[in-house]
């Protein structure tokens, strides 16, 4: 069964093509990711899927009935809300059909005309609503929520912050979870990992396989497509070209693929060439006249072969040479942040040297981010930040493609951010970040994710630095681009902080890498491999997944990490009551909700209901096992926040910070 049908589409910017009479269908149950190179019209066909935009030619089809999720890579949020709150958004029909419920039990319960034609109808409508209800999942909505929520790595005190006390990124999470909980039929996902980590990445990919529904997405996250997509479609030259394959298949695929096409088009151009000669010989001579028009409407008529030129071919560019400076480049010392009641870092000593490349590792809200920040006081904190001789510092923010002027052009901006010294160079600069000529002259509202970027990266070049932090560089980035970026900063013979999550860029780019867990950090010699060796994992996922969970050890001589035999006893023994505790309140959750929902059906009776409402206390006891079930739920949390603590103590005692 089809779930959206494109229909030869064809989009034109700025009398430019951008899609030439594209044609595909979405299936139910299809994985699809859409790839391609940055600038390649990925987000602009989400927008059209999803009803957003209209194509200059062709149409879209769904389902009459079918809904459509769609996460989009900005978002406008509305202040005053708590993350439930804004949750709860999600359930909009099941909160409508709970108050319409409510409205007809408490009528129901006033009235004692029971053989009216008005009060047979109210039992109609009850019915009718309860059937909605429970299809719609509304006796399960809060475990749905605190489920997906939690998921995607929210705490349960967060459920009751403020939406606007947390970042781009965690609203984004937020939005996300809002998508997944609406269930819609069809799930259209612009770039869903780039504000993820990994352990939030890997539940992602777990409820993406489960789901019912089908899935379209971009994302430059090779472990994530290849987790979840069965089909891929590349949008190259205008055309989409669709393979039954994830991304890793699709990869070899479209090798093989790209061989042929450079064979085919030797042989057409060869096939031209010939063709021509015959024409220039031909075509003067009155014998042959009708033979050359017959070759000259033959070559009008043949379909060209066009070849897709790698990115890198044309795409290259370089850090300026780093300004002398002192041997120490930065110093850190004592430093602490809190927000409010939040303790983010507390004492932490960092002292960088010329030349020193390092990596910024570790879950998302452990600091990171805030200490980039710190270093380049964009924010208040405590303690002391210096800064070497003659130290000059580039700073590359997580949001910096967000923050350009989106009524300016390319080269406005770019100019804007340029001294009296690189800006005769602006326009060889955007060159080589594939800015060309008339492409300079784009206004930064119509650009891809990818294509801002790439202008934030052009403006760092602008002027030399020897102090380079650089906080998520390859979100919205393609594989290529981060190859780009990846090989320029290995080439890079300034100081380096990078921070990312992204193991393959990671990978041979730093010297040191500095772990961010409970509000410090700690230093690992060598590069990203290294450390995981060091920290006795297999891959990147597996050290972000892992929850402290290791045995005691004698190897750990630190007299402040070690926990007493009686301690450990008491703690597992905590977590195991706890844990069962969790497990009974599901199940009290679970057998009321359905006693709860017999009891709706037997209501939906007419005369089941004459007989129940006439039992004196019945709808008291109604509203007691309602009050009893958002009890169970409530408890749950509660347990559930505790059980989560007592194994985060666990593990900190075991192993320090």
């Amino acid at each position: 069964m089809f779930m959206i049908s494109a229909n030869n589409i064809s989009v034109f910017f700025g009398g430019q093509e951008l899609f030439d009479n594209v044609s595909f269908m979405v299936n139910k149950g299809d994985r699809i990711g859409l790839v391609g190179k940055n600038g390649a019209g990925k987000s602009t066909l989400l927008r059209i899927l999803s009803g957003e935009q209209s194509p200059n030619e062709g149409s879209i089809s769904t389902p009459n009935d079918s809904t459509l999720g769609y996460l989009r890579q900005d978002l406008d949020f509305e202040e005053g809300r708590t993350v439930q709150q804004e949750a709860e958004l999600a359930f909009k029909e099941i909160k409508e059909l709970e108050e319409k419920i409510n409205a007809i039990n408490l009528e129901m319960s006033e009235r004692a005309d029971y053989e009216t034609e008005s009060y047979m109808q109210l039992i109609t409508d009850l019915n009718e609503l309860n059937e909605r209800y429970g299809l719609l999942g509304g006796y399960t909505i809060q475990s749905e929520m605190s489920q997906v929520l939690l998921g995607l790595g929210f705490q349960l005190d967060d459920f009751s912050r403020q939406t606007n006390e947390f970042s781009g990124g965690w609203r984004m999470r937020l939005e996300l979870a809002k998508i997944l909980l609406s269930k819609p039929d069809v799930l259209l996902l612009d770039e869903p990992t780039n504000h993820l980590d990994i352990e939030s990445i890997v539940w992602l990919e777990s409820w993406l396989k489960n789901y019912s529904g089908a899935v379209v997405l971009v994302s430059h996250d090779r472990a994530f497509l290849d987790a979840v997509t069965n089909r891929t479609i590349d949008l190259i030259l205008g055309k989409a070209n669709d393979y039954k394959a994830s991304y890793s298949k699709y990869v070899e695929l479209r090798k093989d693929r790209q061989e042929k096409q450079i064979q085919s088009k030797k042989n057409q151009d060869k096939e031209v060439k010939q063709t021509k000669m015959l024409i220039d010989k031909f075509r003067y001579k009155k014998s042959k006249a009708a033979f050359a028009q017959s070759l000259i409407k033959k070559l009008d008529k043949m379909e060209m072969i066009e070849v897709q030129q790698d990115e890198t071919a044309t795409m290259h560019f370089k850090f300026p040479p780093a300004p002398h400076s002192g041997k120490v480049t930065l110093k850190v010392n004592e430093v602490s942040k809190s927000y409010d009641e939040l303790e983010v870092l507390k004492g932490i000593d960092l002292l960088l040297e010329r030349g020193e490349k390092i990596a910024f590792v570790g879950k998302n809200g452990e600091g990171k981010t805030t200490l980039a920040k710190i270093i380049v006081n964009s924010i208040p904190f405590e303690g002391q930040v210096e800064y070497g001789h003659q130290v000059k510092v580039g700073y590359y923010a997580q949001n910096q493609s967000d923050l350009l002027d989106e009524n300016k052009t390319i080269l406005q901006v770019v100019e804007d951010a340029a001294n009296e010294y690189s800006r005769p160079r602006v326009r060889d600069m955007l060159g080589s970040f594939l800015f060309s000529g008339d492409a300079a002259q784009k206004k930064i509202k119509v650009l891809s994710g990818g294509e801002r970027a790439r202008v934030a990266l052009c403006k760092l070049l602008l002027e030399p630095v020897n102090l380079l932090i650089m906080d998520e560089p390859t979100n919205h980035l393609d594989m290529v681009s981060k190859d780009i970026l990846k090989n320029a900063l290995n080439n890079y013979d300034g100081t380096l902080i990078i921070v990312s999550h992204d193991r393959d860029f990671l990978q041979g780019l730093s010297e040191k890498v500095y772990e961010f867990k409970d509000h410090g950090i700690k230093e690992y010699l060598g590069d990203i491999n290294e450390f995981l060796n060091a920290k006795k994992v297999m891959d990147f996922k597996q050290f972000e997944l892992e929850n402290k969970q290791k045995a005691s050890s004698p190897k750990f001589k630190d007299s402040e990490n070690k926990i007493s035999y009686q301690e450990r006893k008491q703690l597992d023994k905590d977590i195991k009551k706890t844990s069962n505790k969790v497990v009974n309140l599901e199940r009290s959750v679970e057998a009321l909700e359905k006693e709860l929902k017999a009891l709706d059906a037997e209501l939906s009776q007419p005369d089941r209901y004459k007989e129940l409402s006439s039992q004196a206390g019945f709808f008291e006891s109604y509203q007691e096992k309602q009050q009893q079930l958002a009890q169970y739920i409530s408890d749950w949390e509660q347990n559930l926040e505790r059980l989560e603590e007592l194994k985060r103590k666990r593990g900190t005692l075991l192993y320090g910070a």
